[in-house]
């Protein structure tokens, strides 16, 4: 059973959990459990999906009743009109907050996109970050006898593949549990310690105008049972 945060006749959103595809993939042919079909069985109705999140993130998720409210929603998502939380618990210790501008190029998958061509110009990528706490461990994971963490909140401007993960990567600061863009040595130590087996990110508030009632909408999801472990680990206030 999904948890669904909100439902009204045009619009449904549920708390995404980490590791659940949104809907079948031939790329991952062997996965049978989509957040597509679950809460569309769960509510009893179909339903559209107007935004993604990758397979290990979590967090707000919406979908569309019909596909009427769908062709209306849709261009709010793709234009970004609207306002996107996400939390992430990265390497090391950030100061202060900022806005990173760093465009990114298209990042293809090998097999998905193997006609796709790889000579595009680099996207314009915004993404503004703020340290809520920070943590430092008694671990060593290189040189230095401990290691240090940070919780961030992360609101991206813009929607590219990725972004999150690959901005933090840039700024020498990647999140936990990213096995693409992240710190190996990192991830393993939130694994054998803290039994963290997953990417430390999630979108945890989604802001905009309800496209019919045009009631601002703000979406929150819950933190999951690891992220509420190593808060209370850390002493660190989630939401």
């Amino acid at each position: 059973m999904l948890e669904i945060i909100y439902q009204d006749e045009y619009l449904v959103a549920v708390n995404k959990p980490a590791g659940m595809l949104v809907h079948r993939s031939w790329l991952d042919k062997h996965e049978t459990v989509f957040v597509m079909q679950t809460l569309r069985d769960q509510i009893g109705q179909h339903v559209f999906p107007l935004h993604r999140l990758d397979r290990p993130t979590s967090g707000v998720l919406v979908f569309a009743l019909s596909s009427e409210v769908a062709a209306q929603v849709m261009p709010m998502f793709a234009e970004h009109d609207m306002e996107k939380t996400y939390h992430a618990i990265v390497r090391g210790w950030i100061e202060t907050e900022d806005v990173l501008d760093y465009p990114l190029k298209v990042e293809l998958d090998k097999i998905a996109d193997k006609f796709a061509k790889e000579d595009k110009e680099a996207q314009s990528a915004i993404t503004a970050y703020k340290p809520l706490a920070s943590v430092e461990l008694p671990y060593s994971t290189g040189k230095f006898d401990t290691s240090r963490y940070c919780l961030m909140e992360l609101k991206p401007k813009t929607g590219r593949k990725h972004q999150l993960r690959r901005h933090m990567h840039h700024l020498s600061h990647p999140i936990i549990g990213d096995t693409t863009h992240g710190d190996g040595k990192h991830n393993r130590l939130f694994r054998d310690k803290f039994n963290a087996h997953r990417l430390m990110l999630h979108a945890s508030r989604l802001e905009f105008i309800h496209p019919i009632t045009q009631e601002k909408l703000v979406l929150q999801a819950g933190f999951d049972d690891v992220w509420q472990r190593l808060a209370g680990e850390f002493a660190w206030k989630l939401g």
